[in-house]
């Protein structure tokens, strides 16, 4: 039989710009273009990669002198390091769990890939950029670890820097809990490696890598305001430019309540992230020289998660005539937040008292937004936030300085802090520290993030059709279901 060729069988084999074009615009869906410029984003940011990583010098660079480390402080410091990471899953089964079934999979692939994301964008540019040097601004030396140093003298480089990317990962995820069910996957890929390689480094040079906040002698201890804060007031900006659920709230503004599916997958995610805090806290001394300030770290740690579960309980209990799981839970990990910033330098008494603040302060946080049309699934600003701002101000009034007396110095207080809080005779100064640093760092958040947020949603468009957004994420964007042969309503 004779063969025809691609023009007899009527194949168009010659492309005509004017007209082809002009066609695809006019036949294909809106959901066709944005997978086409989605699809095109995929292969350059792999090119993209492959190139940057062509061009790394992988031979190791020759060593004139080995040089001699702290063997139980290293080890201290990969331990908690392993921790941090591991609220990764905490953070997954939280998110997961106060969302609806149709979604987990979409949000547990972007807590997936926060880390993956901020390791990379960590590793070519956050690290050089946050303690490359000790300019104002930020850093400009050790891009892709080139040439990178340690400062922490007995630590390695690679074990500090693993410690330091897994906080990074931690800033970034917050922020999937409060767009969640509505956010894209590929917008939220762009998002996550430019908060990693760049926004988060920048605030944490300013108060760790020796910036103009540190040399106010603004405080932050385990990161309140660096880590939290950072990510709840993302998460607000990026809440507000992506707008509510469909759904969320009524004409009247009035909000509905649109449940989460798995409560216990939430109680599983604040345990492991209670036990990731141990990590998190008592890690950031980078030293095992001093344990009885590790322990104090620890039990203030402990001490603030448990009152901001009962004040929130409590506080629910009174609103709503019930303890509700949810609230309690959240009210552990408002605790967590708030005690961040001063856990080395408070007695767990006073970590008690920040913790029942940090309860109250969330369960308002939660009606406030509501009150504001503001759709937050997870309560990633009221926990995150709003709690990292007040644990930035707890320093300047709770603050006891290691340095004043003998006494503080035996029970662990860190010496670290030039001077007292307000409550224990220091005046206003460190409180007016406080406020200025935490206002000028959430300012360029916001600014920042929404410059990428809108630059993002130029590019690739930030949120899902509504068609997509009904029939969950997990179908549309992943092509998969989290729980195969359960009937899942996507209708609502």
């Amino acid at each position: 039989m004779e063969r025809k060729t691609r023009q007899e069988r009527g194949l168009k084999i010659a492309f005509d710009p004017k007209t082809d074009l002009t066609l695809w615009e006019k036949t294909s869906t809106a959901s066709q273009k944005d997978w086409v410029r989605g699809h095109n984003l995929h292969w350059i940011s792999i090119f993209g990669l492959s190139a940057t990583l062509f061009l790394y010098p992988w031979t190791a660079e020759a060593a004139t002198k080995v040089k001699s480390y702290n063997a139980l402080n290293t080890f201290w410091v990969l331990i908690a390091a392993f921790f941090v990471f591991f609220m990764q899953a905490g953070f997954g089964m939280v998110e997961a769990g106060l969302i609806r079934a149709k979604n987990a999979a979409n949000i547990l692939m972007k807590n997936m890939l926060d880390f993956c994301m901020a390791s990379l964008g960590f590793f070519m540019f956050g690290y050089a950029i946050m303690f490359g040097g000790d300019g104002a601004f930020f850093g400009t030396s050790g891009w892709f670890l080139i040439g990178a140093k340690s400062p922490v003298n007995d630590v390695p480089l690679y074990a500090f820097w693993l410690f330091q990317a897994a906080f990074c990962g931690a800033a970034a995820t917050i922020v999937a809990g409060g767009m969640a069910e509505r956010m894209k996957f590929s917008a939220y890929l762009l998002y996550s490696f430019a908060i990693s390689s760049v926004i988060y480094p920048i605030v944490g040079h300013w108060v760790w890598g020796g910036g103009w906040l540190s040399k106010m002698n603004f405080y932050d201890f385990a990161g309140s305001g660096v880590v939290h804060a950072v990510g709840g007031v993302t998460a607000l900006a990026g809440t507000l430019i992506l707008g509510p659920r469909i759904g969320k709230f009524n004409q009247d503004g009035s909000p509905n309540f649109i449940a989460g599916h798995n409560i216990p997958l939430v109680a599983l995610g604040t345990f492991i992230l209670w036990l990731g805090w141990f990590g998190f806290n008592p890690g950031s001394t980078l030293s095992f020289a001093r344990p009885h300030q590790v322990a104090l770290i620890a039990i203030n740690t402990n001490m603030a998660a448990a009152a901001g579960a009962v004040s929130m309980m409590f506080a629910a209990w009174w609103r709503f005539g019930k303890p509700d799981l949810a609230f309690t839970l959240n009210g552990a990990l408002a605790g967590l937040v708030a005690i961040t910033a001063s856990c080395s330098i408070v007695t767990p008494g006073n970590a008690i008292y920040i913790g029942l603040i940090a309860g109250i302060l969330c369960m308002y946080g939660v009606t406030w937004l509501d009150k504001l049309r503001i759709d937050d699934p997870v309560g990633a600003f009221p926990v995150h936030g709003l709690n990292g701002i007040w644990g930035v101000l707890a320093v300047g009034l709770f603050g006891q300085s290691g340095a004043t007396s003998k006494a503080a110095a035996a029970i662990g207080l860190d010496t670290g802090l030039p001077q007292n809080g307000l409550f224990y005779g220091g005046g206003w100064k460190l409180l007016g520290i406080q406020a200025i640093g935490i206002t000028v760092m959430l300012a360029f958040v916001v600014v920042a993030m929404g410059v990428v947020f809108y630059t993002i949603d130029a590019l690739v468009g930030l949120r899902v059709t509504e068609k997509e957004e009904l029939d969950g994420l997990d179908i549309n964007e992943h092509g998969m279901e989290s729980y195969s042969g359960f009937q899942i309503f996507t209708t609502e």
